[in-house]
């Protein structure tokens, strides 16, 4: 079923995709894999009802009509921006008949934008906007193996955002920042808290991000 007036427009972003050219091991790179182009082929083929009716027509006995199947493309897009963005990173992978964990560090941004991972009829984002930009305030880190570890956080003390405020409350915001929201990041592990650097912040093995909509 054609969802759309225009299919074309289905796989379609708000910014050019292909100008990304993403760093491996890095967040845009874990969204660009999962937001890209797939064929339908072989084995993966649709069952197409138009096809199927055009090749047996609409009146034959259901019993012996021929199911047509057809190749196709499929994309996994956003299509609502929200207004907290909460990403989850897998950290662990199959090692034969077991799960290992995976160590390696993960690049992600203090700013990120959404754009080329968006539909281009978003419909939480103003006609003529070509970004949808996030500042991250809080990390989830895990430190261990898949059976044991301990889990720590860091969170930015920052002044409340009015304009997340408007996106929760009415869905709709007049942000226009670029820039992260400004604050002191602090490092929690049980009863311990302990402020510091961005530097710090970024350079953990991330297990959940937290961003919050700047625009």
């Amino acid at each position: 079923e054609v969802s759309t007036d225009d299919p074309e427009m289905a796989f379609c972003t708000l910014a050019n995709r292909e100008e990304l050219n993403p760093e491996e091991d890095s967040v845009h790179h874990c969204l660009y894999q999962f937001t890209r182009n797939e064929t339908l082929t072989e084995a993966n083929k649709l069952l197409c009802d138009v096809c199927t009716q055009r090749h047996c027509g609409p009146k034959n006995n259901i019993n012996e009509k021929k199911y047509v199947y057809t190749n196709a493309k499929k994309q996994m897009l956003i299509s609502l921006a929200p207004p907290i963005l909460t990403l989850h990173l897998k950290r662990f992978q199959q090692a034969g008949f077991n799960l290992q964990k995976v160590n390696r560090h993960i690049k992600f941004p203090e700013v990120i934008d959404l754009a080329p991972f968006c539909t281009a009829k978003c419909k939480n984002v103003a006609d003529g906007n070509t970004k949808v930009l996030y500042s991250l305030y809080g990390v989830v880190e895990h430190s261990g193996t898949m059976r044991s570890g301990h889990y720590t956080a860091y969170v930015k003390m920052r002044a409340m955002n009015n304009h997340l405020s408007d996106l929760v409350l009415r869905g709709q915001s007049q942000a226009s920042e670029t820039e992260p929201v400004k604050g002191q990041w602090f490092h929690i592990s049980d009863t311990h808290v302990q402020p510091v650097s961005v530097s710090k912040v970024l350079s953990s093995q991330a297990y959940l991000l937290f961003y919050e909509r700047l625009l």
